[in-house]
């Protein structure tokens, strides 16, 4: 935790270094009030590479790419897209445009300072540095893992809790040969699923410690979901390797049926035999996570105001609020404005896990802080900001965001939520729970066998038994569903899936359940349209109307032309003009259709240079069912 030689150790001001970052890399990307200068387009396009945040006009479109306006309407035009200087493009035409040109295109994100951990932070590369592993340690209640940690440590975590339980997301750090490693000691017990779920969301490695004497419990099963639902290197220690009952084969097989194949087994996942209470095979644990660390390449930038995730808090009756954040990247500072979920402070005191008083934390840091005004919310994001005023402005937002997110009804977690995406490659997250395990096994293959075009199912987990309130967890957690097979949740599952937003779907025939998901999978495809054309009709003669426009005399010779359609004026067999009717009449009346045989006048919204003998055809774009 020593003083880093770029970082001044007087108090930030408002030009502070946390915020000098305009030669040495952007703080933020994507604030709502970010507009690139004309310098800043200028090197994005020496890179061949058009950045926009929104739809643009022509005019607009020409200003960046730094070409002709007229170039770009006629380069539409030879596309058969009609549109002059001051139509507004979407995402599509500018990627046509931009492609023409010789551009790609990078669509940036408009994110408000207030949703600070929705930011994409774009750092200067040359401003990183090798930051330590952030190593969660899960597994059941009673396998070691707080033992095991407090080998690490040399100290003695174990006599302090209550029971040799923990009660409470301990956040550590240690130094090994020269080199700092974090830890997360996350609860065993089933009651604090929520936690374990917490302390898999925030680490870069998952240390799953199983007893050889004992093998796998249900704890362990979770703890494994979660860390794969995390997606980060997992290392399985197997601990109390100095039992006479110890069975390291017995334990290996049980993982490797949880979808952890060892690396001597054709596998990825690293396993280690250790026994936390004699002390042994713990260095070559230690080397381990050093080597997977180095492999994933763990980086931060320290010359930045800090952000990270709050891991525990609590309300200190001598010293106030009092949270542990884990500085994820920047360094935090005493005298740093925070904003910590929708709390404001201002760091008062920083203490590391020995209670020692510091005077900043960089990345990977986790830290005591005091100095806050309210007690947050463990799992939520925390942000330094540049003064005072800027922090205390963005925590009333927050606050008023979540007052008024908690007065509608959500539902997350929901199938109709799935349906309601649309993307590329999609994966629908399910939770399985039936009433024997060959029916979980069955409901599992039957569901990760099904696929319709760019989405499949993915099952995170399937057991038998009935649904408990750590499923509900574990599916907040990993975005997914429910899904009940024989079994039906009781009241307290039932209030926590309505509090958490997850949808829990029950079915007793696995027929009824695949038809279900099918269809949900059909629903998250993006639709597809087909041109179908209504009606035809010619102009015989034209009338010019004041002010109003021109007026064509038509006779429709096929169809239908109805008032609310697309068309197109169509001159010896080229499509001149798309767009839309404004009027369509049959002698002084407005009607919604002429059909084939009828005379009618129909004006086309924004064109008036229509002529006799040309074509007006009307079409509509429907949808295609999918078979």
């Amino acid at each position: 935790m020593g003083t880093n030689k770029n970082y001044s150790n007087k108090k930030p001001n408002n030009k502070s270094q946390h915020f000098q970052n305009k030669k040495k890399g952007s703080l933020i990307s994507n604030v709502n009030n970010h507009k690139m200068n004309k310098q800043d387009i200028k090197n994005k396009l020496n890179d061949g590479v058009l950045v926009y945040s929104g739809p643009l006009t022509v005019t607009e479109l020409s200003e960046k790419l730094g070409v002709s306006a007229v170039d770009i309407v006629r380069s539409l035009f030879l596309e058969k897209i009609m549109v002059n200087v001051n139509t507004t493009l979407n995402d599509d035409y500018i990627e046509l445009v931009a492609l023409k040109f010789g551009y790609e295109v990078q669509k940036e994100k408009i994110v408000a300072l207030e949703n600070f951990e929705e930011m994409e932070i774009n750092d200067d590369p040359t401003m990183l540095v090798e930051r330590p592993p952030v190593v969660t340690i899960m597994g059941h209640v009673d396998h070691g893992k707080t033992t095991l940690l407090d080998a690490i440590r040399k100290s003695r975590v174990v006599a302090g809790e209550f029971g040799g339980i923990t009660q409470h997301i301990g956040a550590y750090q240690t130094t090994v040969k020269g080199n700092k490693i974090t830890f997360i000691d996350t609860p065993g017990h089933e009651a604090f699923t929520e936690m374990r779920a917490r302390g898999a969301k925030i680490t870069d490695i998952v240390i799953i410690v199983v007893a050889a004497d004992d093998g796998v419990k249900p704890q362990t099963i979770e703890a494994v979901n979660h860390a794969k639902a995390a997606h980060v290197p997992i290392i399985v220690a197997v601990n109390k390797m100095d039992k006479p009952a110890a069975n390291y084969d017995r334990v290996v097989q049980q993982m490797s049926d949880l979808g952890l194949m060892p690396e001597e087994w054709g596998g990825s996942t690293i396993y280690r035999k250790i026994s936390a209470k004699v002390g042994t095979g713990l260095d070559e644990l230690l080397e381990t996570i050093l080597l997977v660390a180095e492999m994933e390449n763990l980086k931060a930038n320290p010359n930045r105001y800090a952000l990270g995730t709050i891991v525990e808090a609590k309300l200190d009756k001598q010293r106030g609020p009092i949270a542990t954040f884990l500085v994820q990247n920047g360094t935090l500072r005493i005298g740093d404005c925070v904003v910590a979920g929708t709390c404001f402070g201002k760091v008062r005191q920083l203490r590391d896990d020995f209670g020692r008083q510091l005077s900043e934390a960089g990345p990977s840091s986790p830290i005591e802080v005091s100095g806050l005004q309210d007690v947050p919310t463990a799992g939520d994001k925390f942000m330094a900001f540049e003064n005072e005023k800027m922090a205390r402005e963005i925590a009333a937002k927050r606050k008023e965001a979540k007052i008024l997110s908690e007065r509608k009804v959500t539902s997350a977690n929901t199938l109709e939520s799935f349906i309601a995406t649309s993307g590329e490659h999609q994966e629908i997250n399910v939770i399985i729970r039936a009433d024997v395990q060959g029916s979980a096994e069955a409901v599992k293959n039957a569901l990760e066998k099904l696929k319709v075009e760019d989405v499949s199912v993915n099952v995170i987990a399937s057991y038998a038994g009935a649904i408990t309130e750590s499923d509900v967890l574990l599916a907040k957690t990993s975005n997914a569903i429910i899904y009940g097979f024989n079994v039906r949740p009781d009241s307290i599952v039932r209030r926590k899936a309505l509090e958490e937003g997850v949808d829990i779907r029950l079915h007793n025939i696995i027929y009824n359940l695949l038809e279900e998901m099918t269809a949900a999978m059909k629903g998250m495809l993006k639709p597809i349209y087909k041109e179908v054309v209504t009606g035809q009709a010619e102009v015989r003669q034209t009338f010019k109307v004041g002010k109003v426009g021109v007026i064509a005399g038509c006779y429709v010779t096929l169809g239908v032309i109805k008032s609310n359609a697309t068309v197109r004026l169509i001159r010896a067999g080229i499509v001149v003009y798309e767009g839309k009717l404004s009027s369509l009449k049959r002698f002084k009346d407005d009607v919604k259709e002429v059909k084939e045989g009828f005379e009618c006048g129909m004006m086309i919204d924004g064109y008036n240079d229509i002529k006799e003998l040309d074509i007006i055809e009307g079409y509509e774009m429907q949808e295609v069912e999918r078979k």
